[in-house]
């Protein structure tokens, strides 16, 4: 314990030095929460007095924000409601074409049907009329004698017409 029994003090037990350090930070700190309190309190007093809070302009520029963006979420509502309805009359309008398209088609194909019939009828009556066309010639050629004379004609046809004239006079 030679050695060991010697131990060199740092600091004395009773020295003045450590009582004003010990005194120094608390001061300091009644200084420092002075100050803090002295230009918390003043710029609160300079806001009163100016009427400028920072905070009240962000309140009232938020509120701006907010009614400029319900405007425009309105406006865009009526405007989508507006295209909705256009959309639906354009969807009804089309629907309408369609529908008289349809029944044009339908009227056309009627048309066409009745035509095609009527065309058939024609074809019928001109092949009957043919037919009888040549039966008929085919009957004069095989009896001559069966015309008569073009002197009994005129006669028959004289007689005729004096009939006629005395039955209206």
């Amino acid at each position: 314990m030679s050695g060991f029994g010697r131990m060199i003090e740092l600091a004395p037990r009773n020295s003045e030095p450590s009582s004003v350090l010990g005194v120094q930070p608390i001061a300091m700190g009644a200084v420092a929460l002075l100050l803090i309190v002295f230009g918390v309190g003043s710029i609160a007093l300079w806001r009163s007095y100016t009427g400028n809070a920072p905070e009240s302009d962000r309140v009232v520029a938020t509120r701006q924000l907010q009614a400029r963006t319900a405007q425009v979420s309105e406006a865009l509502v009526e405007k989508t409601k507006g295209l909705e309805t256009t959309q639906q009359e354009s969807i009804d309008q089309l629907q309408e074409v369609q529908d008289q398209l349809q029944t044009m088609r339908r009227q056309v194909a009627a048309q066409q049907a009745d035509t095609k019939k009527l065309t058939d009828q024609i074809a019928a009556l001109t092949e009957a009329v043919e037919s009888l066309r040549q039966s008929f010639a085919s009957s004069q050629t095989s009896d001559p004698a069966a015309e008569p004379s073009p002197r009994k004609r005129s006669d028959t046809t004289r007689t005729t017409h004096r009939r006629r004239g005395r039955s209206h006079g």
